[in-house]
């Protein structure tokens, strides 16, 4: 039997006309990666617990401040008044002098919230640019890599101590000791990161056809960054506080009358067997200042890298 071909209309065939609103349709044109980030976050009741322990306490250190007519540094003329148990008047008693321990605490973390804040924006900001050029500027290679040998195998504790009798103890010296080593890791970090998506298929499909820089920086290499860089960010913030309080304990960080939790961990250890309440809670608060943003950096920073979103 015998079939006959129909006639095929030409205009079929014609090639139709780039249309680039048309050619970003597609079926997840409705994804947001932020919003990805935050459901995958919020998916954990430990993550939503403990980022609300953070706000609260991050909130109590910077508010009570504020509203409280109790000066920290007041001493008590009244010797009645000294090393007083916790009590509804004292919530966590009074130390050696008087001074109420429920406000010095709230003063404290908010003197190291602080300092881990700005030593952690600077770690991070540092890292973050000098990661970026060690990582797309291959001249550099050599210079940033024996860079990061030399300040690496600095011993931080004799490090900080050197810089600490050097310089006059102060919030700014702790700021530039940990701040002058503390960036090179995020840098390494960085860098390899860079390496990594530089050199990835979907970029080098990216660069053969024609997307702009700024585009594929913003939808090939921040996504996968971000990720990194919170993660550095929330371990620095507890890293710092720490340093603060080891600094503090070996008589080289604040100054004493600089009410931090450095210096309150350090005043408490001196009483500590006759008025335990003058260590314990100063050091519940900065346990669980750093557990938190310990945990919760994690938990963001997984929640934060596409390869976990859906």
């Amino acid at each position: 039997m015998r079939h006959t071909i129909p006639d095929v209309n030409p205009e079929l065939f014609k090639p139709a006309r780039f249309d680039e609103a048309a050619a970003e349709l597609s079926g997840y044109a409705r994804y947001s990666y932020w919003r990805s980030t935050l459901r995958t976050f919020l998916r954990s009741p430990v993550s939503v617990a403990l980022l609300a322990l953070i706000i609260l306490l991050v909130g109590a250190s910077f508010l009570y401040p504020i509203v409280s007519p109790t000066d920290p540094n007041l001493v008590n003329l009244d010797t009645s008044g000294w090393n007083s148990p916790p009590s509804r008047e004292h919530l966590f008693g009074t130390d050696a002098l008087g001074r109420d321990i429920w406000a010095r605490t709230w003063y404290g973390t908010r003197t190291s919230m602080l300092l881990g804040l700005v030593i952690a924006l600077f770690d991070v900001g540092i890292g973050m640019i000098a990661g970026a050029l060690w990582g797309y500027v291959r001249r550099l290679d050599r210079f940033m890599t024996e860079l990061y040998n030399v300040l690496n195998n600095i011993p931080q504790t004799v490090f900080l101590i050197l810089l600490a009798y050097i310089m006059r103890p102060g919030f700014w010296t702790i700021v530039v000791a940990l701040c002058s080593t503390g960036w090179i890791g995020i840098a390494r970090f960085v860098r390899n990161k860079v390496l990594t998506i530089r050199d990835a298929e979907y970029n080098i499909a990216s660069r053969c056809l024609g997307t702009p820089l700024w585009r594929m920086i913003t939808r090939n290499v921040l996504p996968y960054l971000v990720s990194v860089l919170i993660m550095e960010a929330a371990l620095t913030i507890p890293y710092s506080i720490g340093s603060e309080v080891f600094l503090g304990f070996i008589g080289l960080g604040l100054p004493v009358e600089t009410v931090s939790l450095g210096n309150l961990v350090n005043q408490g250890k001196n009483n500590f067997m006759l008025y335990p309440y003058q260590l314990t809670w100063p050091t519940l608060v900065l346990s669980a200042i750093t557990i938190s943003f310990y945990i919760v950096g994690n938990r963001f920073s997984d929640a934060s890298d596409p390869r976990n979103h859906v």
